[in-house]
């Protein structure tokens, strides 16, 4: 296995026709293209065989959603007795097919990269179209700017989107076909994606009647997988849906269902663990609830609303987590190396070290007291101890807005939970001086 890195962002097309060298070599005339972000049962072989019964030029891989959610994905209009795809939108605004982009494909590489490059050079004959980036994607790498490395062909580098700028023009021009597959298949876009994920892939082994599954019993119900060197207690009662990974333990009593324990993880006696993913090294304790709430399997959403807030519908225990004896945690995110020792529910847990420099040089420390509740405000009170060693430096702001004596910073903390608006009191008496206002934040650490 070979890792290519691209020292700036491409785009999913442009990263592939940036390494066309590496992929050609040994004279590949085609290749699969898979997103990393998505599970399901990757019926490579099939895709393989209609490729060639079809001398296609590319073969992608389409399931169908219902139509409400259709717009959410890449949507192929294809015929039903050739496959041949017709048409190719990315989100449309409008319902055209609920038969969707897996993400998963087969490329012939004499159509392929031709296709990039004409559209690098539609690009370059057009500039103007580089003005209408999607949202997700807006980056200044869409203005051609001078001075950027050519490549071989002398092209600029641009960010080429597969899905937006080739896919479409395949399905106009080229031999392009769809396999549609009737087996599983969602996204993964979140950590709480991994326990749908994670009940697909054991529901496929059970059907498969795989022989590494634990046979069915009255405290085990299918499909569960353990690890061999992980411990159960024979009265401990597992499934559906449920992984239990190396040298974790299980006690007696315990009660598991549709969750992920991860290896060296302990659920002490008469615990009940639902709907969750239980951290490397993290400790359950005795007659403790660690809960998240029901979804169906197939369902695309990992979020539920708990009094009018969107919050995760999986709890998640990060690594090293300790949840104290008899306390119940539901619908929380908790952070690495965090002890829970009174009830938590419907927020993520964490406890945030930050310095905060303001307009007159002075330098304070502000720690949260509180967990960020409902996924909304998290205070941050002063100090008594001023922290010296910067463990980790995630923002920097060179200004922020006052709002009602208090100072707004939006903070990308860590991928469970992507926005989150924090408050920041300056500790001083008059919030209306200048010079009270903060010109620079640092993460000092995690607690």
């Amino acid at each position: 296995m070979k890792y290519l890195r691209e020292y700036q962002a491409l785009g999913t097309a442009g990263g592939l026709y940036h390494f066309r060298d590496a992929i050609l070599k040994g004279h590949t005339d085609r290749f699969f293209v898979l997103n990393a972000d998505v599970c399901c049962s990757f019926p490579l072989e099939q895709m393989l065989r209609l490729f060639e019964e079809k001398d296609g030029e590319a073969v992608i891989l389409g399931t169908r959603v219902a139509n409400d959610a259709a717009t959410n994905f890449g949507c192929i209009v294809s015929d039903t007795h050739s496959k041949r795809v017709l048409h190719y939108v990315e989100k449309p605004e409008s319902h055209i097919s609920n038969l969707i982009n897996c993400g998963v494909y087969l490329f012939s590489t004499e159509a392929f990269f031709p296709s990039i490059k004409s559209a690098m050079k539609r690009r370059a004959d057009r500039p103007r179209l580089l003005s209408y980036p999607s949202s997700d994607t807006l980056d200044s790498s869409y203005i051609a700017r001078s001075g950027q490395d050519n490549d071989d062909d002398g092209e600029k580098t641009e960010v080429i989107r597969l899905e937006q700028d080739i896919l479409s023009d395949l399905a106009d021009n080229r031999q392009f076909y769809v396999l549609e597959t009737k087996d599983f298949w969602r996204q993964i876009k979140t950590a709480g994606s991994a326990v749908p994920a994670n009940a697909l892939y054991l529901m496929k082994a059970f059907q498969q009647q795989s022989e590494e599954l634990a046979k069915p019993s009255a405290t085990i119900l299918p499909p569960v997988f353990i690890h061999p060197t992980a411990q159960v207690d024979p009265t401990a009662k597992l499934g559906p849906n449920v992984s239990i990974g190396p040298r974790a333990v299980v006690g007696a009593g315990a009660r598991i269902k549709e969750a992920i324990v991860l290896e060296d993880a302990e659920i002490k006696h008469d615990a009940c663990v639902l709907y969750a993913i239980i951290g490397w090294s993290s400790r359950v304790g005795a007659w403790a609830r660690v809960e998240g709430t029901p979804t169906p399997v197939r369902e695309l959403s990992t979020s539920v609303v708990k009094n009018g807030v969107k919050v995760q519908s999986i709890t998640i225990l990060g690594k090293e987590c300790a949840v104290a004896d008899e306390v119940r945690v539901q619908n929380c995110v908790c952070l690495p190396f965090k002890e829970l020792k009174r009830v938590s529910r419907n927020h993520p847990l964490l406890r945030v070290i930050m310095r905060c420099t303001f307009a007159n040089h002075q330098s304070r420390t502000y720690k949260t007291r509180s967990s960020c509740k409902n996924g909304g405000a998290c205070f941050l009170f002063l100090a008594e101890k001023h922290y010296s060693n910067v463990c980790i430096k995630l923002y920097h702001a060179e200004s922020l807005l006052r709002q009602n004596g208090q100072f707004r910073l939006t903070l990308l903390l860590t991928p469970l939970h992507p926005l989150q608006n924090y408050h920041i009191h300056n500790g001083v008496r008059d919030r209306q001086r200048e010079r009270d206002r903060a010109t620079k934040i640092e993460i000092l650490s995690f607690d």
